[in-house]
């Protein structure tokens, strides 16, 4: 794949011809690089997202699956989705090729995921690890049923929900949901730390779903 040096700016670019999915070939340019080698693996990243190929960066199959997908998510939970996968999912699996994520990769990634604890100590939610467990579920499921990825490993490593300690924070996180809403229907006050939880578990439910789907 060739690339080229701008004289003028001592950058490199690419220049390339692709054929659109209306038949019609298109010319692509990307300009700014600061190596030959980054112009060419846009290039070659930018082809295989045109041809679908699997062997592309999950990075750039996430970009695919925001194509396909954000005119039928509502905007709240589309801002949710992208927020998950830029600082969860990217840092993790950003440069590992589709076709090689393999169920202990998303075990490990699991794994830091329990394991992560924030300036204070506190550890993520049960909840919200399911969360993230669908999300990186769900962009899997899409390369299987449209783009034929031979299986999904995040189905074969099995949700974090089944580490005995996650089902049991959760379990006890729904009771806490349960009064709450038992409280405020007798007229109490808020608990805007429960109504989070809440949402949370709402937008874990619609992960579910689009798991499924």
């Amino acid at each position: 794949m060739p690339a080229y040096k701008d004289e003028k700016t001592g950058k490199w670019y690419t220049a390339f011809y692709f054929t659109n999915w209306k038949g019609v070939k298109e010319k692509k340019m990307k300009r700014g690089f600061a190596m030959k080698r980054e112009a060419q693996q846009w290039e070659r990243e930018f082809l295989l997202q045109r041809a679908a190929d699997l062997t592309m960066s999950f990075e750039s199959f996430v970009k695919i699956y925001m194509d396909d997908m954000k005119n039928r998510i509502r905007e709240h939970t589309w801002q949710t989705k992208i927020s998950i996968i830029e600082s969860k999912l990217m840092p993790y699996f950003k440069d590992k090729k589709m076709c090689e994520i393999a169920p202990k990769d998303i075990i490990q990634w699991q794994n830091e995921m329990i394991a992560h604890r924030d300036k204070n100590g506190k550890a993520f939610s049960a909840t919200y690890l399911k969360t993230l467990h669908n999300q990186i579920t769900a962009i899997l499921n899409h390369a299987v049923r449209f783009y034929e990825l031979k299986s999904n490993p995040a189905v074969k490593a099995g949700s974090v929900g089944k580490n005995p300690r996650v089902y049991k924070a959760l379990r006890n996180q729904l009771i806490d949901v349960l009064e709450e809403l038992q409280r405020i229907q007798s007229g109490g006050q808020v608990n805007t730390d429960l109504l989070e939880i809440m949402w949370m578990i709402s937008f874990t439910m619609n992960g579910l779903k689009e798991e499924r789907e």
